[in-house]
């Protein structure tokens, strides 16, 4: 059993009831953006998809704490991140496939070098790719979308907050014995669901054959 977590006193599979239930909001963003009304419904539907995997890998780990569900917790929202960066960088912002293909590749290099520090941040730095680059991300989204401009900034400034409360968990086990990390879940599920709305608003119509 992994005991990662303040909220886990015990190895049985209710030992962290908040971390677990909280999932739940995985779940909610992920229906969030497949009920919306988008050029591509396609792509929404693989986002949704993918935030339902969250859910279920996340609700995996939190319940049975062993290391294949941990690589079930991380991968989903792994897939996510280049997911979205795929279609933000190719769709949105037109870059071709090929130097978009070295971007990610050079953020995958970044997530597993910040995977080899699991204990620095509590294990957060796996994360400094991805908010670096959504930063980045978001600053352009504000300045030339006209859909929901603020959506991206407003998911960067909650994740942000994400990160602190996954940061932290460990070092507040003592005054707060449940932690902070189901924060986490529930504010990552926010700041998902608006990534994915700030790119499906904004993706272009199909073509239609003629």
């Amino acid at each position: 059993m992994l005991d990662l977590y303040c909220e886990r006193t015990s190895a049985s599979l209710f030992g962290e009831p908040l971390n677990a239930v909280t999932n739940l909001a995985y779940f909610a963003a992920a229906w969030a953006v497949w009920r919306l009304r988008t050029p591509s419904p396609s792509t929404a539907a693989v986002l949704s998809s993918l935030l339902a995997a969250v859910g279920v890998g996340s609700l995996l780990f939190h319940t049975l704490a062993t290391p294949w569900a941990r690589i079930l917790d991380r991968l989903p929202i792994l897939l996510f991140q280049l997911a979205f960066l795929w279609l933000y960088g190719t769709r949105i912002v037109k870059i071709a496939s090929l130097p978009m293909a070295a971007l990610l590749t050079g953020f995958l290099i970044a997530v597993w070098a910040g995977a080899r520090s699991p204990d620095f941040l509590n294990g957060s730095l796996i994360y400094a790719p991805a908010l670096g680059l959504a930063l980045g991300i978001s600053v352009l989204h504000y300045r030339t979308q006209s859909h929901g401009r603020l959506t991206l900034p407003a998911a960067v400034g909650i994740f942000i907050a994400a990160v602190i409360f996954r940061t932290v968990d460990h070092a507040v086990c003592q005054t707060v014995p449940i932690g902070t990390h189901f924060l986490w879940h529930l504010l990552t599920a926010v700041a998902l669901c608006l990534l994915a709305r700030g790119l499906v608003l904004n993706l272009p119509a199909p073509r239609r054959a003629a």
